[in-house]
C-alpha cells in the first residue's frame, strides 16, 4: 500500500503524530511519503492508496493559515475513490477542540473521498503511553480499512 501523510504543525505536536502513523504503516510494509501540507498540491496525492491529513487548530476552531491554499485547492478535484483519514492535535483550553480535523474530514467527504469514520484527536503532544497507543491503533485501523476496501473493490 502507498500512503501519503500531509500535516501542518506549529509546535511539533501534529508532526509527532504523523511520525507515529508513518512508523506503523512502514512496519506493515507500506511505502509512505510525508510532507508539510503547505508544500503539497492536491493532484500529487491522488495516486496514493490512502491519504492522511493532519492539522492543528488555530484560534477559535480555524484552519491554520498554511492550510488555506491546500484546503481551497480541494474544491478543484473529484476525490471519488480516494481513501482518507484525518488527525490532529489540539488544546482543550480553546472552545473548539481539534476543529481543523473535522473541517478537513468534512471537506474530503464533500469532494467524494471515502473518509475513515474515526478522527484522531490528541490533546497537545502524543507523549503518554495511552496517546501513543491511540495513534498506533488509529494507523492500524486505517490500514486494515483500506486493505479491506481495496479487496472489495477488486472483487
Amino acid at each position: 500500500m502507498k500512503a501519503f501523510i500531509g500535516y501542518l504543525s506549529m509546535s511539533g505536536n501534529t508532526e509527532d503524530m504523523a511520525n507515529i502513523l508513518k512508523n506503523v504503516l512502514v512496519s506493515k510494509g507500506c511505502e509512505v511519503e510525508m510532507e508539510s501540507l503547505d508544500l503539497t498540491e492536491v493532484q500529487s496525492i491522488l495516486a496514493y492508496d490512502c491519504i492522511f491529513i493532519g492539522a492543528y487548530t488555530w484560534g477559535d476552531g480555524d484552519l491554520p493559515y498554511e492550510a488555506e491554499d491546500f484546503f481551497e485547492e480541494l474544491n478543484e478535484y473529484d476525490l471519488t475513490g480516494v481513501h482518507a483519514a484525518c488527525f490532529g492535535s489540539g488544546d482543550h483550553a480553546y472552545p473548539k477542540f481539534c476543529a481543523a480535523v473535522d473541517t478537513f474530514a468534512d471537506k474530503l467527504n464533500k469532494r467524494g473521498a471515502h473518509v475513515f469514520h474515526q478522527r484522531l484527536k490528541i490533546e497537545l503532544n502524543p507523549e503518554t503511553d495511552d496517546q501513543i497507543l491511540e495513534c498506533q491503533q488509529f494507523a492500524e485501523s486505517v490500514y486494515a480499512w483500506v486493505i479491506n476496501k481495496k479487496e472489495i473493490e477488486h472483487v
